[in-house]
């Protein structure tokens, strides 16, 4: 009988969790996995990234070695833990490039982009969850009515396959956690679809940029990276976001 190999166990925090996780690092059936996410990450088209959740919520689920359901995990949760699971994997550098966007004038005052590729090297494990001050999961209906968000998780994006605006209707109703009054609390849970939906229809248009800012201020994976170019000189910081920026 073959000896068995051992792995390290790693702990991680997860915004959504009370307790760290526990998980161990990419085997090789998990790492041709990572090289299919890593393929189609950027693609547009919608079959390839179906295929993208469920690779890495197939890598995350054969990792992770505490009890919780992956499919509920928020995606900033999700994008962490990932990130994670490679470095630990695979080590935690990596290297990001860049083409140069400044304009150059030549001899005969015209300009011309840099285009220059510069290379930078990242510590994947430096990168955090970045949550903005101004966040809130609560929003103000009127003196009497409010809501409580939730954060998109993995298996909304998994049913998320409408054209862009009942995309966008069908995530503010899935994020919708309830409806409050002074007396009451309705999850929306407990809500037929149909009954929630003319409820969202009925909202303020303030409600609804309200309920935007809950989405363009939630905890998110972030770094700005210092680009410099070897060939102009141009400097500037480049916001990376989202696996496909790491993996770019």
């Amino acid at each position: 009988m073959l000896p068995k190999i051992d792995v390290p166990i790693y702990e991680l925090k997860l915004i959504s969790c009370r307790e760290p996780v526990k998980f161990r690092p990419f085997l090789v059936k998990e790492q041709k996995l990572l090289l299919m996410v890593q393929e189609s990450l950027q693609s547009e088209i919608n079959d390839e990234q179906d295929s993208t959740l469920k690779a890495v919520k197939q890598i995350i689920n054969n990792c992770i070695l505490t009890d919780i359901n992956v499919d509920e995990l928020p995606m900033f949760d999700i994008e962490y833990l990932f990130l994670n699971l490679r470095a630990r994997s695979m080590g935690e550098n990596i290297k990001l490039s860049f083409r140069c966007v400044n304009e150059i004038e030549n001899e005969t005052k015209e300009k011309n982009k840099c285009n220059n590729i510069v290379e930078i090297d990242m510590n994947i494990l430096n990168v955090h969850p970045k949550i903005l001050p101004e966040h809130s999961n609560k929003i103000i209906i009127n003196d009497k009515l409010g809501l409580l968000m939730k954060y998109p998780n993995l298996a909304m994006f998994s049913k998320i396959k409408t054209d862009q605006q009942e995309a966008i209707l069908e995530l503010i109703t899935s994020c919708i956690d309830a409806i409050y009054d002074e007396e009451t609390m309705y999850y929306t849970k407990d809500i037929e679809k149909k009954e929630l939906e003319d409820f969202i229809d009925s909202l303020p248009t303030k409600v609804i940029e309200d309920i935007k800012q809950f989405f363009d201020t939630m905890p998110r994976i972030h770094e700005d990276v210092s680009f410099k170019c070897n060939k102009c000189g141009y400097q500037e910081l480049i916001p990376i976001e989202g696996l496909d920026s790491f993996f770019a």
